[in-house]
């Protein structure tokens, strides 16, 4: 197995796990104090939060996690296209 696939299998993790973050803030009841519910958003918030002061939400909407999640992308495509061609 090749660091690639592994670096790449890490970064599609990361990238549903905001996914979840962001589905679960669609559900009011959530109280996000307590587990496993804090540890999702402490988690996911490492990316989104400097997004977040980036990008203010406009008309009560947050579009700052689309950006964090195309920045994501990105990154691993760059990250793993590197590894590639190094032969990693």
């Amino acid at each position: 197995m090749s660091i690639a696939y592994i670096v790449n299998s890490l970064f599609n993790f990361y990238f549903w796990f905001i996914l979840v973050r962001i589905f679960l803030t669609w559900i009011p009841s959530i109280n996000w104090y307590s587990q496993p519910f804090r540890t999702i958003a402490a988690f996911a918030d490492i990316v989104l939060n400097p997004f977040r002061r980036i990008i203010p939400p406009m008309g009560g909407l947050d579009f700052s996690p689309i950006v964090a999640l195309l920045f994501l992308q990105f990154l691993q495509f760059c990250v793993v296209r590197m590894l590639l061609i190094l032969g990693l």
